[in-house]
């Protein structure tokens, strides 16, 4: 029961919502600072793909968890499935591929995705486990290109550069097949997925392989018999996210860490020149 020294005076309605404000305030904050702090203990996820883009993403990433940012490298054996990652949102970005082969998937699947920054230049070449010299090659030989369109195109231009075949002029990224307006040894092309081409160079007299497979698969870029590439911005993969996490803190600080001067010795020392930075 109240007693006679008690004596409550009723909040008027302006200070019962002014407290009401501040409590709603203050658990706004509350829960904007939990969700800081979750986003920052959430390690940055990055895909790529087995060889050396997982290699030089792995370096990087000891060397961003040695200042404090926690990186967790995730490997796709294709190249379709990092694009269907990062676009999904399961992770925040994605290192293997060059602008054209990024603006090619754009076209072909709709992705909503942005190149962020430059990374390595791989080479791509002919390889064979077959011949020493293109000059060996034989009337009606079977040959290998890329099945997407992109590396089909730089792969026929190889075999251009190569002189072997000579294409419709000026029709760079976007040459096919249909382009080879000469091919005087008559050459059996055959079209492959990317990741299969390493494997057959068994099979085949020449394969346009990317240098990405061919180490993985155990090869040596110093067997080349031509290449393409070599500093070549036009063929820099790019560290690649979605617009709207393309300015995220975390991915523009590892990006920052993985060029740096650590990231490009490692580069260069661990493929003797057959991969370069890209910055």
């Amino acid at each position: 029961m109240p007693t006679a020294g008690d004596h409550h005076v009723p909040l008027s309605p302006r200070t019962r919502r002014r407290a009401l404000t501040a409590g709603l305030i203050a658990l706004g904050l509350f829960v904007l600072a939990l969700v800081a702090h979750a986003h920052a203990e959430t390690p940055l996820t990055i895909a790529g793909t087995p060889g050396p883009m997982a290699e030089v993403l792995n370096h990087a990433a000891d060397l961003a968890k040695k200042q404090g940012l926690d990186v967790k490298v995730i490997q796709f054996s294709d190249w379709v499935t990092p694009n269907v990652a990062v676009s999904e949102g399961s992770v925040e970005a994605n290192l293997y591929q060059h602008k054209p082969f990024l603006a090619a998937a754009i076209k072909a699947r709709h992705f909503n995705l942005v190149a962020v920054a430059p990374a390595v230049i791989l080479p791509m070449g002919l390889f064979s486990h077959k011949i020493k010299t293109l000059t060996d090659l034989k009337d009606g030989d079977q040959v290998a290109v890329a099945n997407d369109p992109v590396n089909r195109a730089r792969g026929l231009q190889l075999y251009a550069k190569a002189g072997l075949i000579t294409l419709t002029p000026g029709v760079g990224d976007a040459a096919s097949l249909k382009d080879v307006t000469s091919n005087p040894r008559h050459l059996q092309f055959i079209e492959l997925p990317a990741p299969q081409l390493a494997r057959a160079l068994d099979d085949v007299k020449v394969a346009q392989v990317s240098y990405t497979f061919l180490i993985a698969s155990g090869g040596d870029p110093r067997s080349v018999l031509i290449e393409d590439g070599a500093n070549n911005p036009h063929y820099a993969l790019q560290f690649v996210s979605r617009p709207q996490d393309a300015t995220d803190p975390k991915l523009l600080r590892f990006i920052r860490i993985f060029q740096s001067d650590d990231e490009r010795a490692f580069i260069l020392k661990s493929f003797g020149g057959a991969i370069t930075p890209a910055w």
